[in-house]
């Protein structure tokens, strides 16, 4: 079942204002409320331009998920375009307004919210607040600080944290949300809320028409003392064919300044119910509140010298830290190898391309073939030192090892052996003497001691290995 929205869409520049900074769009798939702010005649710029650009997405032909996308992507576009307008009039700097959208493909609902203007959903007499207010006030609501009670009438509750301006962190809440058939969908501006509590709004949105809605409600804030442009979309979701057509409605700065060229606005209604028109004795002089809206984000002044700037700090950091690591390799020192000798090398042992972090500090007299195997491995494969005074440490260390290999490894004189005396044997002339005889030790060359200071290596015979 495909479902319609049966809208009306009125503002009003209030008793106070002089101008009218709110902006507001209903069609068969977009309602649409932008409430400009800033001052210096530039708040209804940047509502009309918000409206104008976001409007484009009254369409059938986007639905589902994707509504979300096409509603940030708006947004963003948006922002662009308030960013452009500040940069071609510098007097509109500080410029910006709020956003709050409800896309419809007939099923669902996509909403997107940024500031303090609020979409409302009533369903079954219940009435629900579909959007999150940006506000310092709200904030301490979320936090536990005041309660909602307290917030209504908290001096700062139209502080704002969030708002679309034409910077890059302008990001609108998103969601998709249900609907069905007897909903009553109601956009307004933050005029309606400040002034009139929840419980009479719920009443007006009881009952009535669209058209006779948004008249109600806009009467509700003007008697209550709403010093604000006020400004209500109220749709209906109806499974018929809507009565109030599919005719768009743009009232509002919108319409007035009829921005863009994506056709021709309807023009603003304004209900006005007794007092001065538009307020007036002593307010000319004083400081418009709408100038302090979002007073705590600095002023966009000179956006591209903001980035050159940002840019440098952030090559400045770039540059300082790579010369706080290259200062950093040049207090490092190792024992090396420079050709054939051992060297000490300042810096660290890296292969960057174009930059060289080590040089021979000192080469040594020492040569590498001199050390042995295990000491020459170390050398060929760098030893750290934590400073020059370790490096030079390792190398006395190193010569020491070089000057025990190559005394041990000196050749040692063979003695000569001495010739053995031949026995003499008794002559053939004589007659043998009988004689006891006698027995004659034999010595056998295995028990002959081995004197101690005859061993060749006092140590491992390893020690020395591979000494050339």
């Amino acid at each position: 079942m495909t479902l319609s929205l049966d809208y009306a869409t009125l503002s009003d520049v209030g008793r106070v204002r002089r101008n009218n900074e709110d902006s507001a769009y209903a069609g068969p798939h977009l309602l649409l409320l932008a409430d400009g702010m800033g001052g210096a005649a530039a708040g209804e710029v940047a509502s009309a331009a918000a409206v104008q650009v976001i409007r484009r997405l009254d369409t059938a032909e986007i639905g589902g998920e994707d509504m979300i996308e096409a509603l940030a992507g708006a947004v963003h576009r948006a922002n662009e375009r308030l960013s452009e307008l500040v940069e071609e009039d510098p007097e509109r700097e500080g410029m910006g307004s709020t956003v709050t959208a409800l896309m419809f493909d007939g099923k669902q609902l996509g909403l997107a919210h940024l500031g303090d203007s609020r979409a409302y959903r009533m369903r079954d007499g219940v009435l629900y607040q579909l959007s999150h207010d940006h506000t310092f006030v709200q904030s301490l609501v979320d936090e536990g600080r005041i309660s909602q009670e307290e917030a209504f009438s908290h001096p700062h509750r139209n502080l704002i944290l969030r708002v679309l301006d034409g910077r890059p962190d302008s990001d609108p809440d998103l969601e998709i949300l249900d609907v069905q058939a007897g909903d009553r969908l109601m956009l307004c501006s933050d005029g309606l809320p400040d002034y009139v509590s929840d419980e009479v709004i719920a009443a007006s949105m009881a009952s009535g028409t669209p058209d006779s809605v948004v008249v109600e409600l806009i009467t509700h804030a003007l008697e209550a003392g709403s010093n604000d442009n006020v400004t209500c979309v109220v749709a209906d979701v109806v499974e018929t064919e809507p009565s109030s057509g599919v005719q768009p409605q743009l009232v509002g700065a919108a319409a007035e300044l009829a921005q863009g060229s994506t056709g021709r606005g309807e023009p603003t209604v304004a209900i006005h119910t007794g007092g001065s028109g538009h307020g007036g004795g002593g307010h000319g002089a004083a400081l418009d509140p709408e100038e302090l809206r979002y007073a705590p984000r600095p002023p966009k002044r000179f956006p591209w010298l903001r980035r050159i700037a940002v840019l440098v700090i952030i090559l400045g950091l770039i540059g300082g830290g790579g010369w706080f690591a290259y200062s950093w390799t040049q207090k490092q020192y190792y024992v090396g190898t420079d050709g054939d000798y051992v060297a000490i090398f300042k810096g660290v042992e890296a292969d960057l391309p174009g930059l060289d972090l080590s040089k021979v500090y000192e080469r040594q007299s020492l040569q590498v073939d001199k050390l042995p195997t295990y000491s020459r491995e170390q050398v060929e494969g760098n030893i750290q030192a934590d400073n020059l005074a370790g490096a030079r440490s390792i190398v006395a260390e190193l010569q020491q090892t070089a000057a025990e290999c190559a005394a041990k490894t000196k050749p040692t004189p063979t003695p000569t052996p001495k010739p053995s005396t031949p026995v003499s044997k008794p002559p053939v002339s004589k007659p043998p003497v009988s004689k006891p005889p006698v027995t004659t030790p034999v010595v056998h060359p295995s028990t002959t001691p081995t004197s101690p200071g005859s061993s060749t290596t006092p140590g491992s015979p390893d020690d020395c290995d591979g000494v050339r």
